[in-house]
């Protein structure tokens, strides 16, 4: 009975409009012969064809549902009343969604539709029927198809008029390489693949003006065999109908030049906009090269927008030069200084605070669109609940310069490379200063960061030459020392390792992939071997911990490797399933028995296992007791984070989400502060925290705000069955989170 209270407190608003929506009645505004169409289905008598490709040419669809199963909309517009003259029922139907009346027209349209598309594929002799299954005013539409057998071709070929554009594409066995082949099932879908692959070549080696309209196909299907011939036409060109067909013309580059709107001068070193032009002067007009120098002149940051035009060539005496064209590059350009004033209010576990964030930026700072920001940021905080302080506020200030260059800054780099490839070469230099009651802290850091990534943006690449952060901790107040640090009762070995001097520099490798649909991460870092190589050559002197030092500093040795993967199914226009899976580790080697804390793993919160705050879960079954320390102490060094998401869009710019967390953190080695916390693998299942919830998002665009409740279904912290499979247990303030944040989880 309490779990079910439980249930219900959470669950009440979604239930009691679920209730007022299905005891609704969603024909009750219907007019008089109106029918509301409830479903479309699709059927084949092909079991090897699947009619699922098919949905998306039905015309008519049903009333839009949430979730793909809920129609909260025809819900909301069935609540109303028929008297509009109210204002609740005007504002019912204005958030609602009429039924949707059945459009025999567009069933009728929908069936030639698919009898196309269906001849489209090669099925020449499909047939297209339909029936209606009728039920109190409610109508499900079922469109059966029979397709027959599917055509193949049995032979193409090539009739090209134009001789050069012959000579090219057999010489450059282009024809060889086609989008449809001898053998091949037939389809309309083929035919335009073909006309637009032999359109593009031709684009990229000099025909400018030719396009998909120049290249026709016969076929011819009068065998009786279910077989085709195909004959791919190029025809000759002429300017309009009065002239005459002539060859297609084809292009040189002659000149290129570059302006700006209303003559303003060019603030861009012509160095730079000689990089970024993929094409040159004396080269074959290429199509793809013109694109790939929008893009690149698009992530130039001076850069507001870019026309390219091209106009045919004219001698000395003003004549036209048919294969010459010059090349104006027209280059709007953005203001050079900014400055961004940003107030923030903090809240971390109950303790509130205001931070003050001031940035500046050049754009263009040595006028090749570098990039260079200086950034000061001030925090406050009031703390609460320490005793034995001398001062309970929190303060930190720091200070960040970053200079930004548009390509590689890196000797034997050739200038076609970097003409090929977008690129930058970052170089970061920070200062951190933070003052609490236990302790001070110090935090220098330097990067020389590349970045770059392939033509299509699909891919791109991180490579960290050189990263080095400097921690010093130049004051420990007496009662955290004695605490935590020295006191041979309370020892924690992982706090003290982090609570030292300490240098890491490390290298690292990142690649990312995202296709729409598929998105994949992938980072290695690994830190120290450098400084360890030195010190046998050069015989370090070791602190009382064993260590090697680097400037009387102990320096951080490790390895850590993460992988993230994500795949978004889109079930259909409103719902799409993400499915996401995270794994890391890192192993503390050679100088280092254990992970520095800013490299270590931490579970929960608003993009991990949502049930959990951040950092309240792992590692293992591992309990936090105390509230001081339990931040280091829940940390790990590996982690395993599986999601399910189930988005929808709802109205306006509201979407929601169901989804469904399972993971944790562990720690590869055994720490007496982290009882539970070792990875073993004949425990592990029992070991995976398992998360449910919903959220709700409100989508801008160009930044989404997020609102999740997280409730816990599987605790590893709890042995018994009871408190180990909360969801049939709830304890509201136990098993509940709620998190707010920017941008979608994974």
């Amino acid at each position: 009975m309490k779990t079910i209270v439980h249930h219900i407190i959470v669950f009440s608003f979604v239930i009691s409009l679920s209730g007022a929506f299905f005891s609704c009645d969603g024909t009750k505004h219907l007019g008089d012969g109106e029918l509301m169409l409830v479903s479309n289905k699709i059927t084949t008598s092909d079991e090897n064809y699947d009619p699922n490709i098919l949905y998306g040419y039905i015309l008519q669809k049903p009333n839009t549902k949430w979730f793909s199963s809920l129609k909260v909309p025809l819900g909301i517009y069935s609540m109303s009343g028929s008297d509009t003259t109210r204002t609740i029922n005007r504002l019912l139907r204005k958030w609602g969604e009429a039924p949707v009346v059945v459009d025999t027209g567009k069933i009728i349209a929908t069936c030639e539709n698919l009898h196309q598309v269906m001849f489209n594929q090669g099925y020449l002799d499909s047939e297209v029927s339909v029936n209606q299954d009728i039920n109190k005013k409610r109508v499900k539409v079922n469109y059966n198809i029979i397709p027959g057998e599917q055509y193949h071709i049995r032979n193409v070929s090539y009739n090209i008029l134009d001789d050069r554009i012959d000579s090219l594409l057999k010489t450059n066995h282009v024809l060889e390489q086609g989008s449809i082949r001898n053998g091949m099932p037939f389809s309309v879908t083929g035919l335009a693949s073909e006309r637009k692959r032999l359109t593009s070549w031709l684009n990229n080696n000099g025909y400018r003006y030719f396009n998909k309209e120049n290249v026709t196909y016969n076929v011819d299907s009068s065998h009786n065999e279910r077989i085709v011939d195909v004959t791919m036409n190029i025809g000759l060109f002429r300017r309009s109908s009065n002239d005459e067909f002539t060859s297609h013309p084809y292009y040189h580059i002659r000149n290129i030049s570059y302006t700006s709107p209303q003559n303003h001068p060019l603030r861009i070193r012509p160095r730079v906009l000689d990089v970024n032009t993929s094409f040159c002067e004396g080269e074959l007009y290429d199509e793809s090269k013109v694109q790939k120098t929008y893009k690149r002149f698009a992530n130039l940051g001076i850069v507001r927008s870019s026309n390219i035009s091209f106009v045919e060539a004219r001698d000395s005496n003003n004549q036209e030069d048919s294969n010459l064209l010059d090349a104006v590059v027209s280059i709007s350009q953005r203001n050079t200084h900014s400055i961004l004033l940003q107030p923030e209010g903090t809240n971390t576990a109950g303790d509130l605070g205001a931070a003050l964030s001031l940035t500046y930026e050049n754009r263009n700072l040595f006028h090749g669109s570098e990039s260079f920001s200086l950034s000061a940021r001030g925090a406050f905080e009031a703390i609460k609940g320490l005793e034995g302080y001398t001062d309970n506020n929190y303060e930190e200030y720091g200070v960040e310069a970053k200079l930004s260059f548009p390509e590689f800054l890196c000797p034997g780099i050739s200038r076609n490379y970097r003409r090929r490839h977008r690129s930058i070469t970052e170089f970061l230099i920070n200062y951190n200063r933070q003052n609490r009651p236990e302790f001070h802290r110090r935090v220098f850091g330097g990067t020389w960061r590349y970045r770059w990534g392939s033509s299509t943006n699909r891919v791109g690449y991180t490579f960290d030459f050189l990263d080095i952060d400097y921690v010093s901790m130049p004051w420990i107040s007496e009662t955290f020392k004695n605490d935590y640090l020295e006191s041979s009762d309370s020892r924690n070995a992982i706090l003290r390792y982090n609570y030292e001097n300490l240098l890491i520099m490390k290298l690292g490798f990142g690649l990312s992939y995202n296709d729409g649909i598929h998105s994949l991460k992938f980072n290695i870092e690994t830190a120290g071997n450098m400084l360890k190589g030195m010190s046998k050559i050069f015989d370090f002197k070791r602190n009382d911990m064993g260590q090697d030092m680097f400037l009387r500093v102990a320096f951080a040795q490790y390895i850590k490797t993460d992988i993230d993967y994500t795949y978004n199914y889109k079930i259909d226009d409103r719902n799409t399933l993400a499915l996401h899976s995270r794994i890391g580790i890192a192993i503390p080697y050679g100088n280092s028995n254990m992970l520095p804390f800013e490299k270590r793993y931490f579970s929960g919160g608003a993009n991990s296992v949502r049930g959990w705050s951040v950092r309240e879960l792992g590692p293992g079954r591992y309990r936090g007791t105390d509230g001081r320390i339990d931040f280091i102490n829940q940390t790990g060094d590996l982690r395993l984070d599986f999601n399910a998401e189930l988005r929808s869009n709802l109205f306006w710019k509201f979407q929601g989400a169901l989804f469904i967390d399972a993971g944790n953190i562990w720690t590869i080695r055994e720490y007496k502060d982290q009882p539970g916390g070792l990875l073993t693998w004949n425990s592990i299942y029992k070991e995976i925290a398992v998360s449910y919830g919903a959220g709700l998002r409100l989508n801008f665009d160009y930044f989404i705000l997020r609102l999740d409740l997280g409730m816990k279904a599987i605790n590893p912290v709890y042995t018994t069955s009871r408190e180990h499979f909360p969801i049939t247990n709830h304890k509201f303030s136990r098993d509940y989170a709620l998190h707010f944040a920017v941008g979608l989880p994974f």
